[in-house]
């Protein structure tokens, strides 16, 4: 059998604060010295507008405070009235009001509050009957309980305006130190920008320098494959191997160009959802195979905005191609899409080998890679992509539990 329990919004409307207000009024009305009917009433009046008033917003304002405070004055003047006036033993109930003053208003209002309280306290000595007096020796007493109400109040501002200091300096500190990590990581792009713009513009120099030796080694390749004998099969063998290797040579110069160029962004209304679909569709016909299995969570809030799809479609494809293959034998890659504060997060996630700590901050320096057969310019190109949206991409990876790379585009309120 399920044990029971209190329905969230019941939860929410009553808190522990409540019950001890009615616990504390309750045990008044049936154990204090005076159990009068008219008593209860005025101590059931006091919990009741104790529990609902911090319920009312509108007592949370300096004229709700006032308000508020002249109603449980009244209440408790009512209260003392009833039970011998000065002489009451309930004369400390005018701490309620008084402390309640404290807490909301400013170091003037407490101060008259207090004062308030004070003269309601003193103004039964002009209900006292020709032969009631107080004896001298209670006029002491009397100043003293005055004295308190004074006191009580001041301390309690006191409390509460250093509390507030408090909070407010805490609140500083955790915004100064959003601030300052804010600012590690933009000074970390700043310096992951300067140390591409400085790489490409070497690599645009050196592919340039590349392509004319490259192109007269093919043709000279090609040339005596048509010169040599057919018999001559070694000398033939090595003609092959030239031309293959200007190939390749030739495609990594390529992809030095691309990455060295400026990029040129057409943005236009697309679907993010279609960009990321034909992304995984090439990973799926990579060669060789990848043994991985890949999940799409998109999100439906997620609509058409302007970005250049065919770019991006590099960017997923690069990511999505990364965490398959760094994913073990039928290892799960999820692609996850979501708005988040004006912008739309793109997460690639997979539970392969991570990465170190010690290389996270290097995966997107051109020609870093850890693996034999990279060249290590896939992740700088899709940073200099995403850069290029006004976007921006992190990390996190743990060595052995896997990476989620995020892709941040900005989007216009209107556009999401």
């Amino acid at each position: 059998m399920e044990p029971l329990a209190w329905p969230r919004p019941l939860i929410r409307l009553i808190r522990v604060r409540d019950l001890l207000w009615i616990v504390l009024f309750s045990a008044l009305a049936l154990f204090g010295p005076d159990r009068t009917t008219m008593m209860s009433a005025l101590l059931f009046s006091l919990a009741i507008y104790q529990v609902a008033e911090s319920k009312i917003p509108w007592f949370l304002t300096q004229t709700g405070s006032a308000i508020s405070f002249l109603i449980k004055l009244v209440l408790c003047y009512l209260l003392i009235g009833w039970t011998d006036g000065v002489a009451s033993s309930y004369y400390w109930i005018l701490l309620f009001p008084v402390i309640s003053a404290a807490t909301s208003l400013n170091l003037g209002g407490t101060i008259l509050a207090a004062a308030a309280a004070s003269l309601a306290y003193l103004s039964f000595l002009l209900r006292l009957k020709p032969d009631q007096y107080i004896p001298p020796d209670q006029i002491k007493e009397l100043y003293l309980r005055v004295l308190l109400l004074l006191l009580v109040s001041v301390l309690t501002h006191h409390l509460v305006e250093s509390s507030l200091t408090q909070a407010r300096y805490q609140a500083a500190a955790e915004k100064l130190a959003e601030a300052n990590r804010n600012l590690e990581v933009a000074e970390a792009s700043v310096r992951r920008s300067e140390r591409l713009a400085a790489i490409g513009q070497l690599s645009a120099g050196l592919a340039h320098e590349l392509r004319n030796p490259l192109h007269t080694m093919k043709t000279s390749a090609e040339l005596l494959l048509q010169s040599v004998a057919g018999e001559n099969e070694i000398a033939r063998e090595m003609a092959g191997f030239i031309s293959s290797e200007v190939d390749r040579t030739n495609s990594l110069v390529t992809r030095f160009l691309d990455f060295a160029r400026p990029l040129a962004v057409h943005a236009e209304l697309a679907d993010v959802h279609q960009a990321i679909d034909r992304a995984i569709q090439q990973v799926e016909r990579h060669d060789p195979p990848l043994d991985a299995v890949i999940y799409r969570n998109y999100s439906p809030d997620v609509r058409p905005f302007p970005f250049d799809s065919e770019l991006m479609e590099r960017v997923f494809y690069n990511l999505i191609l990364n965490a398959a293959q760094a994913s073990p034998a039928q290892g799960a890659v999820t692609v996850k899409t979501r708005r988040l504060n004006g912008s739309i997060e793109i997460a690639v996630i997979d539970r392969g080998s991570g990465i170190d700590k010690a290389n996270l901050e290097s995966i997107f320096n051109p020609f870093f890679t850890t693996r034999s057969s990279g060249v290590g310019l896939g992740l700088p190109i899709v940073s200099k992509i995403v850069d290029q949206h006004g976007g921006a991409i992190t990390v996190e990876s743990e060595k052995g539990e896997g990476s989620v790379f995020r892709v941040l585009l900005p989007v216009r309120p209107e556009e999401a």
